[in-house]
Formats: C-alpha cells, structure tokens, sequence
C-alpha cells in the first residue's frame, strides 16, 4: 500500500454524514461531480482519485492494478478521512460507480478482513460483481487495447479521463474478477441504481447484486445507459437523497 503522500483526495462539505465515493476505469474523481454538486452540502464528500490516475500513485504495470491494491488505497482513504466518533462506528457509507463497485466490494471485504469498521451502507452503479461476464473492451495486445480504450472514453463522454496506459494495465488485472461469493457476507444495506439499458454492465448484472446482497435494495432507471452519474444526475441524487435519509 502506498504512503499518503502516494494518495490524491479531496473532501467537501462538513456534514455529519460522509460518502467516500470511488469512480470508474476510465474516470476520475471528476465523474462524480455533477452528483457531489446536485447533494451539495447535505453530505460531506470524500473524493479519491484511483492509482495511475491524476496525481495518484502511478504503476508500471498489471500488477499495480488490482482491486486488492486499489482496495488497499480506498482503506487508506477511508482511514485518514473518516474519523471514529466515541461510539466507534464511523458515520459513513461507500459508494462506487462502474469499476467503482468492484473496488467498493473488496474493501469492504479487506475492511471486515483486517477488523475495522466497516461502512454503514454501500451504494452501488452501475456495476457488476463478474467482470469475467462483461465486455468493457475486446482486445488483449496493448496497442490494439489503446485504441479501444480512446473510443470507449468518447463514447461515454467522461470528464476527465484517466491515463490510457493506466486503463489498459488495470483491464488487463481485473478483467478475470468474480466477486459473487462475497456478496452474501455484505452485511450492510446497500443501494443499486442501474439503468436498464447500460450497455457495458447489462441488467442482469443489477439483479444479481440485488439478489445476492442480503439488504439490497434495487432501483432502475428506465432507459439509462451506463453513464447515470451525468446522464441521469436528478435522479440518482434523489435515489440517494431517500436511501441516505435512513443514517
């Protein structure tokens, strides 16, 4: 796990309630802005920037990328950001969108592993726990990765987008992942927010989170594609708004 001087965070706001929230393979912490702007100040934000992206730790290669290591920062995170009140429960939740739910995923895991406290909910988009069954991109070789790469950034438009290199290396590490087992040991409440047209992580990826986690709790956005953070913000502000309320 890198130094803190290797992370690249923000926070904002000074509410009493904290969302560290993990972006997507391509994005940076950018891609939740418009959400973080339309909640304004009725939470307070923690915004990582993943390794390789930004002023974040940068690998040389696949191994820097895997959701352990990324997993491994988001805990480093969450230790200097979010602090223990004297009831010893940390008044957090985590939140990941696309590649941001898988990474959210193990550190929860890695969380219950090493005996901290663990987030009070998840709040999932997005996403899918069997990136083996997605199709993200195509190609192995790298180059050829590259260019798939640049057409997937324009295609969702992101803000910011991350180091190509950086993208290829990570695809390259998690693109094998299968998370379902863990899902049953989640023992938070967690919402999924999903657009029941997302073209990168389909429908049924959505379903198998909600089925699978013992307090999820599904809501669709009819005819959303994949980028819900920009494309649908008043609704996934409001999804949130209503699941927060319950903290």
């Amino acid at each position: 796990m890198p130094g803190s001087e290797k992370l690249d965070v923000i926070c904002r706001g000074s509410a009493e309630l904290t969302i560290v929230a993990v972006h997507g393979i391509q994005g940076t912490r950018a891609s939740w802005q418009p959400v973080a702007d339309a909640l304004g100040d009725e939470v307070r934000w923690v915004l990582p920037n993943l390794r390789g992206r930004a002023a974040a730790y940068r690998g040389t290669g696949s191994a820097d990328y895997t959701l352990e290591k990324f997993a491994d920062d988001i805990v480093a995170v969450i230790a200097q950001q979010v602090s223990t009140p004297e009831t010893g429960k940390p008044n957090y939740v985590l939140a990941g969108w696309s590649m941001g739910v898988s990474v959210s995923l193990a550190v929860y895991a890695q969380l219950k592993a090493r005996g901290m406290p663990v987030p009070r909910g998840l709040i999932l988009m997005s996403g899918s726990p069997v990136l083996q069954q997605t199709s993200w991109f195509n190609e192995t070789g790298h180059d050829a990765l590259l260019q798939e790469i640049a057409a997937r950034e324009q295609r969702l438009a992101l803000i910011n987008p991350a180091d190509r290199d950086a993208v290829a290396w990570t695809w390259q590490a998690i693109r094998h992942s299968d998370q379902r087992t863990l899902l049953p040991t989640i023992d938070v409440p967690a919402l999924i927010v999903h657009g029941s047209a997302d073209e990168d992580s389909p429908w049924s990826h959505a379903q198998l989170l909600a089925h699978s986690l013992p307090h999820g709790q599904l809501r669709m956005i009819d005819g959303g594609a994949h980028s819900i953070l920009t494309q649908n913000t008043a609704r996934v502000a409001e999804e949130m708004r209503a699941f927060l309320s319950n903290f």
